[in-house]
């Protein structure tokens, strides 16, 4: 009896296994890409504000100053305050074995947001008069990017739909309706173009010191298509 039992058992596994295989809709699986090449509008400054010396209340005074300088200049140049953010405050105690002293350092990181590139040499000129004495670098970006992100997307979904049709093509095929669409997560944040924590001084602000050119709004799909 026991054994009956497990025949019918393991012709009903066969059974259900033919039926899933019956089920399965052929398919083609791609990934599609979509790029747009965007000439950005806005740029964000990545600045620091840093005194160093043996007192700590007088290089924290020191630094305080020029912040404050800084802050009321952006906002006298009609920076809206949203775009001015402190990332971070430091003051830091460092120890010199050679002489077995202290020496403090003070520092403030502000992220500047400029809405019209335009104006980026002459705000920059303004921020190291002001005393703004390190700059870590500059982020190109779109005011538009949602935009931007949206075409980029219908490119890789149609890119995806022209590979699956090769695909099929080549093996006298086609292609049917979508069975599933899903992003590939990208990082889409524009480059930060470093300046080595280099050390400013008013007379480099009176140069052409960027170049935007265009800068890249990429997004990626995986799409399965039915293979007729």
């Amino acid at each position: 009896m026991k054994s009956i039992l497990i025949l019918f058992a393991a012709l009903g596994t066969f059974a259900v296994q033919a039926q899933q295989i019956n089920n399965i809709t052929p398919a083609v699986t791609v990934n599609g890409e979509g790029i747009v090449k965007v000439i950005p509008d806005e740029v964000v400054i990545k600045s620091r504000i840093e005194h160093d010396g043996d007192n700590p209340q007088e290089v924290k005074k020191q630094n305080d100053a020029v912040v404050d300088a800084v802050i009321k200049y952006l906002k006298s140049e009609g920076v809206p305050e949203k775009n001015i953010q402190t990332d971070y405050v430091n003051l830091n105690k460092n120890y010199n074995y050679d002489n077995k002293t202290y020496s403090y350092v003070a520092n403030q990181a502000i992220s500047i947001k400029l809405d019209n590139l335009k104006n980026y040499e002459k705000i920059m000129s303004g921020l190291l008069k002001a005393g703004l004495n390190r700059i870590d670098g500059v982020q190109f970006k779109s005011s538009e990017m949602e935009k931007y992100m949206t075409e980029a997307r219908k490119k890789a979904v149609l890119n995806a739909k022209n590979k699956a049709s090769e695909y099929a093509s080549a093996l006298d095929q086609s292609i049917g309706k979508a069975i599933s669409i899903s992003e590939v997560q990208t990082n889409n944040f524009p480059p930060m173009y470093r300046m080595n924590e280099m050390k400013m001084s008013s007379d480099s602000a009176e140069q052409e010191t960027i170049a935007p050119g265009e800068m890249e709004i990429n997004a990626q799909v995986t799409v399965a298509f039915e293979l007729k």
